[in-house]
């Protein structure tokens, strides 16, 4: 019997964080992104769930981080019905890339999260004493939207390697970005650094820091509100997954921030 369902609309935003008409934008965004592929009259073997409902079984994986074999008795069906529908709907809730690039009046800022996954083929040992992966995070800076996500790069890579490497730096167009000390030789705005022996920098930088640090402690907000979504805290998806994983969260991420 199937316990949890789109059409109990009072459990989407318990499982999701959405509110259900968040939850049918994403619906909307996941039909249009996979095309005729997920509509019932395709050739095939049916579904074994409507639409909704397999977007709501995604968003609940990612928010939540139950295993298959846990969210299978929930939704009524089998464990490996539940693999292929986050193997098949997971990369459409993906975060779409702009139209268009920023431009010059646009600023934005840009850091680096680590995601512990147990793929060591995109992971390293990191900072956090964990297998993660290092993922570029770029977020406008008045509404803290995140506008792109960067390919994983094993987490022992810096950050001004990773801008690079992770595509987040084309992503940034000609935009204004601010980003912290481990950006160095990128191009970005970062804060002011004393120079060899000097003990104190004057008051306008010390100035410019505090204001510097005041915006973008935004991206930081953006992080902590991502990571509601425990998959963030333990990636058990392989490939392409964490990149998914990330950039699906970082979608449902955005619909919770508009009204």
């Amino acid at each position: 019997m199937q316990v949890v369902t789109a059409q109990h609309h009072e459990l989407i935003e318990v499982f999701t964080g959405l509110r259900p008409r968040q939850f049918q934008r994403l619906v909307r965004a996941v039909h249009r992104n996979g095309g005729r592929a997920l509509d019932p009259d395709r050739p095939g073997r049916p579904w074994a769930l409507p639409l909704e409902d397999r977007v709501l079984l995604v968003a609940m994986y990612c928010r939540t981080n139950l295993t298959m074999r846990q969210l299978a008795p929930l939704f009524g069906i089998s464990p490996a019905a539940v693999g292929r529908i986050i193997g098949r709907h997971g990369p459409l809730l993906a975060l779409a890339p702009g139209r268009r690039k920023p431009g010059r009046h646009h600023i934005l800022i840009v850091d680096g999260t680590l995601v512990p996954t147990r793929d060591r083929t995109v992971s390293a040992s990191s900072k956090n004493y964990r297998y993660s992966a290092n993922l570029q995070v770029l977020i406008k800076a008045d509404t803290r939207v995140v506008l792109a996500v960067g390919r994983p790069l094993p987490g022992n890579r810096n950050d001004c390697t990773a801008f690079a490497e992770s595509g987040i730096k084309d992503a940034c167009g000609n935009a204004t970005v601010l980003a912290d000390g481990g950006y160095q030789g990128t191009g970005v705005l970062m804060p002011h650094r004393r120079q060899a022996g000097q003990d104190q920098l004057p008051d306008w930088k010390e100035q410019h820091n505090t204001s510097h640090r005041r915006v973008r402690a935004r991206v930081e907000h953006a992080f902590a509100r991502m990571k509601n979504w425990k998959i963030l805290r333990d990636c058990r998806l392989k490939g392409d997954g964490v990149w998914w994983a990330t950039s699906g969260v970082a979608h449902m991420h955005n619909l919770a921030l508009s009204h």
